[in-house]
């Protein structure tokens, strides 16, 4: 009776041991696509709250997803802080108007102490919006105080659907389990598989005390039962050799899937440049537009690589002496082009019109290519996925009013356009991009 006893503890035991295993690796698994920032604390008092029509809430909401979204959401942090209660934290409205077109100069001057918080904390500028109009201002305002005190059913929704475009849900990729859900099941399964581990350990001490009490039993089977600890022979052991060569197969399997769904991919891609060409510099500190050294942006397919004559615009007499300038010297005495490298790469079955997304979609630059006021070193900041492209298709209003673009489009519409997509006027066919 003992020894059958003993012989169902070990093989509880092993698949105790290889249950917990998986349990750990699916819980560490679901931590890594799950985890979301906690939204940022309000440490201040609220201050008095000014809200709008109903129409000017609405001019804010467009404005903040066409504007914030990539780098906010209302309820929690993303790349900065989260919106909800953000009025709270400035003295005045026109402090956070002014911080929100130009928040590099607030920064920078040094007068807002809650300002050179917010950069000491992210470690990086938003973007200047002096382009929106008072109107809209006044909307992103008033939007702000009324989410913050009575959300607006558009803006859940909006959320709701970045979030299932970016994979940044509760609950993973389409699981509809939370977190917390799943780390409940496995807490409760631990616990009971312990408990029965504990009463069969229990068990087996009592009939090992009646087996030694006993004197018909031949030393084989008093060895069996007492066989004393031989590490040599565990590590030899089928149970730990399976166990080690299932979590080696798992791990390589999970490293070979991430390997597959990253190939092509260059998000974060940064190669050394032949000049040591600052954009945080330029378009950052000294605000010069993209459109003046990337000349081709508003006009054709490409937006180009700036040519040394460009450069020499500035350079002729600005910081002459630098030996990063003088390669550009160089290559003006040489007429030779600078080699930069290309980070941009999309591959020849794609098609892409610069001029398509920047002079009639108005998009701004920071849409695709991030905050590139702020990089010492140019990177691709988004994935340039086809999900990427097809989610922002979906999800982008198309700005037909006052677009001689669209004029044809509104004549259909009877002049409106509210709620209208890049999908809703084709923007998911398959030819727009392949051809």
């Amino acid at each position: 009776m003992y020894i059958e006893i003993r012989t169902l503890s070990e093989k509880f035991g092993k698949f105790f041991l290889t249950a917990t295993l998986l349990l750990s690796f699916t819980l560490a698994h679901s931590q890594d696509e799950n985890v979301e920032p906690a939204a940022e604390e309000t440490t201040e008092e609220t201050a008095s709250e000014g809200g709008g029509s109903d129409e000017l809430i609405q001019v804010g909401v467009t404005v903040y997803e066409e504007n914030c979204t990539q780098c906010h959401r209302f309820n929690s942090v993303v790349v900065g802080p989260a919106l909800k209660d953000a009025h709270t934290r400035w003295s005045s409205k026109e402090e956070l108007l002014h911080f929100i077109q130009y928040p590099q100069k607030v920064i920078d001057g040094g007068e807002n102490a809650h300002a050179k918080e917010l950069y000491d904390q992210y470690k990086q500028y938003m973007p200047n919006h002096d382009f929106l109009s008072d109107n809209e201002l006044e909307g992103l305002y008033a939007f702000i105080v009324a989410e913050s005190t009575n959300p607006f059913h558009e803006v859940e929704k909006a959320e709701e659907t970045l979030a299932s475009a970016d994979g940044s849900g509760t609950g993973g990729a389409g699981t509809g389990v939370s977190e917390e859900f799943l780390m409940v099941i496995i807490v409760i399964l631990i616990v009971i598989l312990l408990s029965i581990i504990v009463a069969l350990t229990l068990l087996m001490g009592l009939m090992k005390r009646f087996v030694d009490s006993r004197d018909d039993i031949s030393e084989e089977e008093r060895e069996y039962i007492s066989p004393g600890f031989n590490l040599v022979a565990m590590l030899r052991s089928k149970p730990f050799v399976n166990t080690v060569v299932l979590l080696f197969v798992l791990f390589a399997l999970k490293s070979g899937i991430d390997g597959l769904y990253s190939v092509g991919i260059q998000q974060g891609y940064a190669p050394t440049q032949p000049i040591n060409f600052s954009h945080k510099l330029h378009a950052g500190m000294y605000e010069i537009e993209c459109q003046y050294c990337h000349t081709g942006v508003t006009k054709s397919k490409n937006a180009n690589i700036p040519s040394a004559n460009i450069c020499m615009n500035c350079h002729n007499s600005v910081k002459v002496a630098s030996p990063e300038i003088q390669k550009i010297y160089a290559a003006v005495e040489k007429n030779r082009p600078i080699e930069w490298v290309r980070v941009h790469n999309l591959p020849d079955l794609a098609y892409f019109n610069h001029s398509q997304h920047v002079a009639v979609g108005e998009l701004e630059c920071q849409t695709c290519h991030g905050p590139v006021e702020e990089m010492e070193v140019i990177q691709q900041y988004s994935p340039l996925t086809m999900g990427w492209c097809v989610n922002c298709h979906r999800e982008t209003l198309v700005k037909a009013e006052g677009n001689e673009y669209y004029d044809k489009l509104m004549e259909f519409h009877d002049g409106e356009n509210a709620g209208m997509t890049v999908e809703d006027i084709g923007g998911l066919e398959c030819s727009k991009c392949h051809y």
